[in-house]
């Protein structure tokens, strides 16, 4: 049997990870779908990074524009679909009856996010440590037991899924993943069945020893505030209801989490917010974490001496960690772009030129955050009335 090259391994994971992200856009996942364009996007620049001569490059570097444009599309609520390829489609036809099946809709296993990839946001990750990591440790030393309902809001694109993903990672879960969008529009008629075997799959891997997460993206999709709802949208919320109280039962010591993660918290109604012992916020990035973002994203460019992260730094002032990692790629994109227009890739001796300041300064003037400071306001005004570290 011939084992596969390093760039042949490459770009089979560039291309599972393009596979999975356009399965869960096509399903509605789009904070997971994000997180798995990025994982191609990066795994792609990689390759041309890595193999500079291989051919395929140009190919390359056009796939992960187009999932670059697809995840800027995601983070503004557009609802085209892509194809394989990396250009836009139609959206794709609902299966029969409307209905998409529990295994369609969900993504069951276990991410592989360490937490230094979770740059700064240490109060949060603090306390989603203390909630879950430890009792997962060292259960006897948690009498009155711990917290299995965590909240998780703030701006889009400030590390929710990726704080989730690295605490499954941590200690070694099954992670159930759902987007709860998908939940109301896509399972109506057999949501509660669904929602059901949810949690039963949760505890199931629990009582077996195996600790699991359910992961619940835009969360107020589900559980906010609806002037009407039909009557299978009231069941569905109620059984959610009570699936959560059997898993955050104090009489019962399972390893079992739900993270609820959501960019409009004020939208949540009491019910649920209270059913979540622990809310925490994940806001945008400061100063030094920005700078901590830039050196990680940049790690692999080969960058021009004069580049200056810590000016990049006070320059993305109000960014989210995600407008951080599109800058970077977008920046890297530039040069890359800029070298196959030449023609200079088809002599096998060049090189793209270093990554400039100049480039950093194009994309930045460019491009404005994602996130207003009005919201920025609400985040801190919910934060003070209803945070539980």
């Amino acid at each position: 049997m011939i084992e596969m090259s390093a760039s042949q391994e490459l770009e089979k994971a560039a291309t599972n990870y393009a596979s999975e992200a356009i399965r869960l856009d096509n399903q509605g996942s789009k904070g997971m779908a994000i997180t798995m364009y990025q994982k191609s996007i990066e795994t792609l620049l990689r390759i041309v990074h890595l193999y500079p001569d291989y051919g395929l490059n140009k190919v390359y570097i056009q796939r992960a524009m187009a999932y670059q444009e697809r995840v800027k599309i995601l983070q503004g609520g557009m609802p085209l679909k892509p194809d394989i390829s990396g250009r836009p489609a139609e959206a794709t036809a609902p299966t029969e009856g409307g209905k998409a099946s529990y295994d369609e809709l969900i993504m069951q296993e276990k991410p592989n996010v360490k937490w230094p990839e979770v740059v700064g946001l240490e109060p949060a990750k603090k306390a989603i440590k203390e909630a879950i990591v430890y009792p997962v440790q060292r259960p006897d030393l948690f009498p009155l037991g711990w917290p299995r309902g965590i909240l998780l809001f703030g701006p889009p694109g400030c590390g929710k899924t990726l704080i989730a993903a690295a605490v499954a990672t941590e200690i070694d879960a099954n992670f159930i993943s759902v987007d709860a969008a998908s939940i109301m529009s896509k399972w109506l008629g057999e949501a509660e069945k669904n929602v059901a075997r949810l949690f039963t799959s949760a505890r199931k891997s629990a009582n077996n020893g195996k600790p699991a997460i359910v992961f619940i993206d835009e969360l107020d999709s589900l559980m906010g505030r609806h002037s009407s709802e039909v009557g299978g949208e009231v069941r569905v919320r109620n059984q959610f209801l009570k699936e959560m109280d059997g898993i955050i039962d104090k009489g019962k010591r399972l390893h079992a989490y739900v993270i609820g993660a959501t960019n409009r918290p004020w939208d949540l109604d009491w019910p649920f917010i209270r059913r979540f012992q622990k809310r925490i916020i994940v806001p945008l990035p400061d100063h030094h974490s920005r700078l901590q973002m830039f050196k990680l994203y940049t790690t692999d460019l080969n960058l021009d001496p004069h580049m200056s992260l810590h000016e990049l730094g006070r320059l993305s002032e109000g960014f989210s960690g995600s407008d951080i990692k599109d800058c970077c790629q977008s920046a890297y994109l530039r040069v890359i772009g800029e070298f196959f227009e030449s023609g200079k890739a088809h002599d096998q001796q060049a090189k793209p030129r270093p990554v400039k300041m100049s480039d950093f300064r194009q994309i930045l003037e460019d491009r404005k955050p994602s996130v207003s400071l009005d919201m920025v306001a609400s985040y801190a005004k919910w934060f003070d009335a209803f945070k539980a570290l």
